[in-house]
């Protein structure tokens, strides 16, 4: 999105920032959806990961290098004032804060062996999703909010 940008000289850029919006707001959707269903049938068939090690390894890899992220996608927004970027360094927040509660579903498990917690922490992951992808569509549309706000 920021090579089409500079590339057009500044031209049409609300349309590329609805599209980057549009986009970024279907993946999260298309996310929900395949999070919930899945989550809900390992539920009802009773379902426990083989292991849930590398979800452990993978998610605090993950929160320690995505704040590092967000610091740069939002200078980067500020510098190009890209509510686009913007909301994509937000993404990435989101990210860490999935992070934190595969880290919490997946040491529930290992430290309990209860297969429930990794479906439950896929549940509070698809409801983050569901959230990020409801602001995406209300920042194409052209209400900015942040996510404090939008509730």
């Amino acid at each position: 999105m920021i090579r089409r940008m500079k590339k057009n000289n500044g031209n049409a850029y609300d349309i590329f920032e609805r599209d980057a919006l549009k986009v970024t707001g279907t993946a999260f959707y298309i996310l929900t959806a395949g999070l919930a269903v899945t989550a809900v049938i390992n539920l009802y068939r009773g379902h426990n990961p083989e292991t849930t090690f590398w979800g452990i390894v993978i998610s605090a890899i993950s929160i320690a290098s995505m704040w590092l992220l967000i610091h740069y996608k939002t200078k980067v927004s500020r510098q190009m004032n890209s509510p686009a970027i913007l909301a994509d360094a937000r993404c990435t927040k989101v990210c860490v804060y999935l992070s934190i509660v595969l880290l919490i579903a997946s040491t529930g498990y290992e430290l309990t062996g209860i297969g429930g917690f990794d479906s439950i922490g896929a549940i509070g992951i698809a409801a983050f999703s569901f959230k990020e992808g409801r602001e995406a569509y209300e920042k194409a549309k052209g209400n900015l909010c942040s996510c404090s706000k939008c509730g």
